[in-house]
């Protein structure tokens, strides 16, 4: 049973909107700029477009195992229980922190559908510092947790001294 049709509706939107980014960037990467066949792009001092197959979990955790069917169905068993948690959502931000997640989860499911690695291409570095390629569907489930972390701490029950 669904507690806010309304808020369920908006999560899935939230969701929808974050794949359709994901995989429109993933388009332009790959079909548009070519990254798949050319060298890194210098776009600033610090940002870089490099296309990188991450076979593995999050910062390439796990690349050598190759499991993407593995992957893919843990990511669709996450995306069920984020499902029926959201059934049961009472407030804004943990509708908006759960479609971030499912709507990247689901990209990168169609990453390793379509390709068996998920394609990571945007590149941030500053003084020495090198943060791994990732993605608009890295970024939607990373703030989508931060977003749910806040919700829980902020909606957190009050302990009576």
């Amino acid at each position: 049973m669904i507690a806010n049709k309304k808020y369920f509706c908006a999560s899935l939107l939230i969701a929808a909107v974050t794949l359709l980014l994901d995989q429109a960037s993933k388009w332009w990467a790959l079909d548009v700029v070519g990254l798949a066949s050319r060298p890194p792009i210098e776009v600033t001092g610090f940002f870089n477009l490099v296309l990188v197959w991450n076979h593995g979990i999050s910062f390439g955790m796990l690349s050598g195992h190759r499991l993407p069917l593995v992957l893919i169905a843990l990511a669709l068993v996450i995306v069920a229980v984020l499902l029926k948690w959201l059934a049961s959502a009472h407030n804004r931000l943990m509708v908006a922190g759960i479609g971030l997640v499912i709507g990247g989860a689901l990209g990168n499911v169609i990453d390793r559908a379509r390709f068996g690695a998920v394609a990571d291409f945007l590149d941030f570095h500053l003084y020495g510092m090198h943060w791994p390629a990732f993605n608009i569907a890295d970024s939607a489930i990373f703030m989508g947790v931060v977003v749910l972390c806040i919700e829980s701490i902020m909606h957190a029950p009050k302990k009576r001294s």
